[in-house]
């Protein structure tokens, strides 16, 4: 079947299997910071945006986003690096394995949310899994990125 999107702002069409999922679909794409890390639907390691909200592409049948509008890590670098920045000053980066989905959900609630309480940003973060930290680095991390980006604190 044929699948036309839009990828990390570049059209793309292609020919697709009909129960391909979007997760195998951006990694074929070349996307590889999108990971399968559970195949549960658990882990947040395959957060994608898609139309600028974050889903699971492990969920998602490819065929489902014809049309739409999906960015990875790789359509975002310069976002990503620059709260990758806060995220390894705080330790929050051990093995690195869950930092892609986790940079995709912080990047995105920045956007979504003017003013997060630690409460929203642990609701809001509750789906990515973490094996070697106890997310406190990461959480020292996003406060210091959101007062960085109010203008509160200089880097």
């Amino acid at each position: 079947m044929k699948l036309n999107v839009w990828l990390n702002g570049k059209k793309m069409q292609d020919e697709i299997e009909p129960g391909m999922m979007l997760l195998d679909y951006v990694r074929q794409k070349g996307c590889y910071s999108v990971k399968c890390g559970c195949e549960t639907s658990n882990c947040g390691l395959c957060t994608v945006w898609l139309d600028e909200k974050p889903v699971l592409s492990c969920t998602v049948p490819a065929a489902r986003v014809e049309g739409r509008r999906i960015t990875t890590l790789e359509g975002l670098q310069e976002e990503a690096a620059e709260f990758g920045g806060f995220l390894a000053d705080e330790g929050g980066e051990q093995c690195g394995f869950c930092s892609p989905g986790f940079i995709m959900n912080v990047l995105a609630m920045v956007r979504e949310l003017d003013d997060p309480t630690e409460e929203e940003i642990l609701e809001y973060l509750s789906g990515n899994l973490c094996r070697c930290s106890g997310y406190m680095s990461q959480l020292r991390a996003i406060k210091a990125f959101l007062a960085y980006k109010k203008g509160e604190h200089a880097v």
